[in-house]
């Protein structure tokens, strides 16, 4: 019993560190998902075509991930599925289009604009970066990439103009 209780206590203390660090406000696409699509099937078990890390069926309501996918890929693609779903499917002149929107709507999803400059201040090697902040280098590219003016200046500002970024 005292073992149990011991076990209930440290829980319930990480639980604390991680609401007060931010880390609990931090995007999961699987609870997501959960909450809003019970009804599509997500597949991590089938090996997807070459250069392909997710696929979206609208009609059958089915999400299938690379099983290749280290966890951080299968975070960043199982995003950029979801936001496929929320905005459904588009005619085919128009899917380039499309994931290059959707890729940068699942950036911004993943990568809020404080944790990013709380992540420039540690690090500016986009491997260290991209890993505090629990992404993938294409994910992290495509939101440096994608910052807007007013962010910019917000990096700027908060980095003492220490920040130089040239996509």
């Amino acid at each position: 019993m005292t073992h149990v209780l011991f076990e209930v206590k440290d829980l319930f203390c990480r639980c604390i560190r991680l609401a007060s660090t931010g880390m609990s406000q931090r995007w999961h696409p699987w609870r997501h998902a959960a909450e809003h699509y019970p009804d599509v099937i997500i597949n991590c078990h089938r090996e997807l075509p070459a250069q392909t890390w997710g696929l979206t069926s609208f009609s059958l309501r089915k999400v299938w991930l690379c099983r290749r996918l280290r966890q951080v890929h299968r975070r960043c693609t199982l995003t950029h599925e979801l936001i496929h779903l929320e905005r459904g499917p588009v005619a085919p002149h128009m899917q380039a289009t499309e994931e290059r929107i959707v890729d940068e709507l699942a950036a911004r999803r993943l990568i809020d604009l404080p944790e990013l400059i709380d992540g420039l201040r540690w690090t500016r090697d986009l491997e260290e970066l991209a890993d505090a902040l629990w992404v993938d280098r294409p994910t992290l590219s495509t939101r440096m990439a994608t910052l807007d003016p007013i962010e910019v200046a917000d990096v700027e500002h908060a980095l003492a103009d220490e920040w130089l970024w040239i996509p």
